[in-house]
Order: structure tokens, then sequence, then C-alpha cells
């Protein structure tokens, strides 16, 4: 797997964040099973509930494509230093649609690449009965 070709597509995802309240600008890219590349990005909304992590929107991408994801980036600037996770909503999301074995690569603007598994993440997230 080339972790820099999806770093590198989540980075160009994050250049389409729609991010007006925070500022803080989100980009995901999704490796499919069948070896696709799909993007999501960070769309804020005035009512908070209706916004859409990019995490999300990638994973979704890659169940409309008819495929599952097998590993997902995010790219974000650091915050207070560190690197930037997806958040629980988005770890449970691809716990049931890629497993606790999904990589999950989060890197940030000036080049730091981390990565873990969902499992590692989300060690007792609620699985598929």
């Amino acid at each position: 797997m080339n972790i820099e070709r999806l770093a590198d597509a989540a980075k160009e995802a994050r250049t389409r964040a729609y991010a007006p309240y925070s500022g803080f600008r989100m980009g995901a890219a999704v490796l499919t099973s069948d070896d696709r590349v799909l993007t999501g990005t960070l769309v804020e909304n005035v009512s908070l509930g209706l916004a859409m992590c990019a995490e999300r929107a990638a994973l979704f991408a890659a169940v409309d494509a008819g495929s599952r994801p097998v590993a997902l980036a995010v790219m974000s600037p650091r915050t207070d230093g560190t690197v930037t996770y997806p958040c629980g909503a988005c770890l449970q999301v691809a716990l049931e649609l890629g497993g606790p074995d999904t990589l999950v690569i989060a890197a940030t603007t000036d080049g730091v690449i981390e990565r873990s598994t969902v499992g590692e993440l989300l060690p007792r997230g609620p699985r598929k009965a």
C-alpha cells in the first residue's frame, strides 16, 4: 500500500473543505478493497449536527462505489502540536464498513504521518451482530 499516495489524496481533498466556522480544514481519503482511492472533505453547517466529517464522506463514497475501505487517511494541520485522528463517530463507521483491521493514517500538513488501526483506536466499539 502506498501510504503517501493516500495522504496526498487526503491533502488534495482538504483544499475543498467548507469550514467557515472553525477554519479547521480537514480532508480524507479511503483506499478501497478494489484498490481505488476515494476522497471526502469536511463540510460544516451553522447547525452543527448537519455538518459532515471528511472521514465519513470518504467512507460513504466507498460504499457508493460498491466497495469497502481497507485504509483511511486524514490530513489536517496540527492542533496544539498534536496529530488529529478521526472522531469516535467516524471510527465507528470505519469499524462497521471496514472492520477493526482497517488502517488509519493520520497526517499533518507539515509532513508528520502516524499509523494505527480502527481496532486500536476504538478497542471496545460496538460490533455487528
